[in-house]
């Protein structure tokens, strides 16, 4: 980066804040610093919820799980929009009705006081952690990559968020995610574009498709039933179905920038905005993540994408042996190539002989590249070694123009920004209203004032985490992960409170901590090897078992 990328990038992210602080100076009561005085409409509403749910750690490990494993990630998105007809048909109208800040309120209102307090603290656990992950997860690829401290990566983002989000609460993180998804949006565009301008320069567009999908990068859905496998259509239309339904319907990050709407048909048509958009939105940066893979086919890629772990290596006694591996990857790499140039204008009665040996020298390719992550792991038996996040940065550092380097750093950042907004306005709402406010009754000015200083000290919290986090395998699932395990209890309570009326407070409470007791241990039963299930599928058992043993736990107490 030079200082023209520094200049647009920190000019884009400081025009951001001071807009959204402009914009929504004057806030004067919790009305409008929960709600934004119901006054957004369904616009703002769809790209704020977008917004939220699109973190950086989107626009970063999206691409590099393109580029690593295809498009099958798209099908933990199927359940999409099926969640968001019933959160539509169902939530939406009873969080209107008894015009709550919070989802949690409901609770209240429906079993007891104890069972609200379960929701909101099992929303403030994940969420708190998760605020942490989003913050940190851009924050050390971009430390890395471009040489910043990582701690003052994490301080700048971090500071940047809580001066917009103390300021103007719900209605600053609405209006600047609005802004801030025309930049990402805007930046993933232009680079898909200059993606295709290098790789045409080879072959045509057609024949990069044609290429991919020989290479197996084009396989979207798995139909096969095995339940160890992370991503398949029926984890995705099962289990991402309650993964997506308990974050839009009970996650408050979410619940409440819909509750902003001016009434139910605006929020209706935010979240269906959604419906119809987030699978195509990521199904294009997966795409583009797999064109960043053909365009490695014609430039050739480094054998590990983590630069700095690539210095240790040729600083450590190991530097012989990796740079043997690295000459017989760039072996493979011309050979590739060349393949690859003969399979674009290959008759077609001799294009299926050329994939074939471009798939095998691809494989041989993975295997040099898995060597010299066990040279890794030799020189430092701690060193994270999964490179495939730093895959489309390593792209965008080496092969774009200026200036829109700069652009596409500030999409991350701001990605990282209007995720983390969202999260310390539900977290401190959540806190105020379900916590506080319902403990201690005091004017609408004092909860005002108590509502910005939990902002501030949720801020806090996040930025600490972030600073105290270490490298997770993968970050786009680290997050879904966190989620995954917390989000089928709260589910379950909900789905309970809105259809099964004859179970009441104490049952459902109880059925709640054992259920989430249970999937933390097949998590943790999951990490240490005694067998394997995919996370999606933690959504569902915590659901089921929610409603199920709150079933079976009121019955017994009739009885008794």
């Amino acid at each position: 980066m030079n200082y023209f990328d520094l200049i647009v990038l920190f000019g884009t992210l400081i025009f951001i804040v001071v807009y959204g602080v402009w914009r929504t100076r004057g806030q004067q009561n919790i009305d409008g610093y929960f709600l934004g005085d119901k006054s957004m409409s369904w616009g703002t509403i769809g790209l704020s919820v977008m917004a939220t749910q699109a973190s950086a750690i989107t626009f970063i490990s999206t691409p590099g799980q393109g580029y690593e494993s295809g498009m099958g990630f798209v099908q933990n998105y199927l359940g999409l929009p099926i969640a968001l007809i019933i959160v539509s048909a169902v939530f939406i109208p009873i969080f209107y009705r008894l015009k709550v800040y919070t989802a949690y309120e409901y609770l209240e209102s429906r079993f007891d006081l104890k069972t609200r307090m379960l929701g909101a603290l099992l929303f403030l656990v994940q969420r708190g952690l998760a605020a942490g992950i989003t913050i940190y997860a851009p924050a050390i690829i971009l430390s890395s990559i471009l040489d910043w401290n990582l701690t003052a990566t994490i301080l700048v983002t971090g500071t940047l968020v809580i001066i917009y989000t103390v300021s103007g609460g719900t209605r600053a993180v609405s209006i600047t995610q609005k802004h801030q998804m025309a930049v990402i949006m805007g930046g993933m565009f232009v680079a898909f574009f200059i993606l295709i301008s290098y790789i045409t320069d080879y072959v045509s567009f057609g024949s990069a498709v044609s290429i991919a999908g020989k290479l197996e990068k084009l396989n979207a859905v798995d139909l096969d039933f095995n339940f160890e496998k992370r991503y398949t259509i029926w984890s995705g239309l099962a289990g991402g179905l309650f993964l997506a339904l308990s974050y839009f319907g009970t996650d408050q990050s979410q619940v409440q920038r819909y509750l902003g709407g001016r009434n139910v048909t605006e929020s209706r048509m935010g979240l269906m905005f959604n419906a119809i958009l987030k699978i195509p939105m990521q199904f294009f940066i997966l795409f583009l993540g797999v064109m960043v893979y053909v365009f490695y086919l014609f430039y050739t890629p480094p054998v590990h994408f983590k630069e700095v772990s690539v210095q240790r290596l040729n600083d450590s006694e190991y530097r012989t042996e990796y740079q043997d591996l690295e000459r017989a990857y760039e072996g493979l790499m011309n050979e590739r190539k060349a393949l690859a140039l003969d399979f674009s204008i290959a008759p077609e009665g001799q294009s299926e002989a050329i994939a074939q040996n471009l798939q095998k020298i691809d494989n041989e390719s993975v295997e040099v590249r898995q060597q010299v992550k066990d040279l890794l792991v030799k020189m430092d038996p701690e060193i994270e070694t999964k490179d495939s996040d730093y895959v489309f940065l390593t792209f965008i550092l080496t092969f774009l123009p200026h200036g829109l380097i700069g652009l596409l750093i500030a999409v991350i950042f701001s990605a990282a920004m209007s995720s983390t907004s969202s999260e310390l306005n539900a977290l401190s709402s959540t806190t105020t209203i379900d916590f506080y406010k319902r403990l201690i009754n005091k004017d609408d000015r004092y909860h005002l004032l108590i509502s910005k200083g939990l902002t501030l000290v949720w801020g806090i919290v996040a930025i600490s985490f972030a600073v105290l986090a270490k490298n997770s395998e993968n970050l786009l699932e680290a997050v879904n992960i966190v989620g995954s395990i917390f989000y089928g209890t709260i589910l379950g309570i909900f789905l309970t409170a809105f259809f099964i009326r004859y179970v009441k407070g104490s049952a459902v409470f109880w059925a709640a901590i054992i259920a989430q007791s249970s999937v933390i241990v097949f998590h943790f039963l999951t990490i240490y090897g005694v067998f394997t299930l995919g996370y999606l599928w933690y959504n569902a058992i915590g659901c089921f078992l929610t409603i199920g043993l709150g079933v079976v736990f009121q019955i017994f107490q009739r009885k008794g």
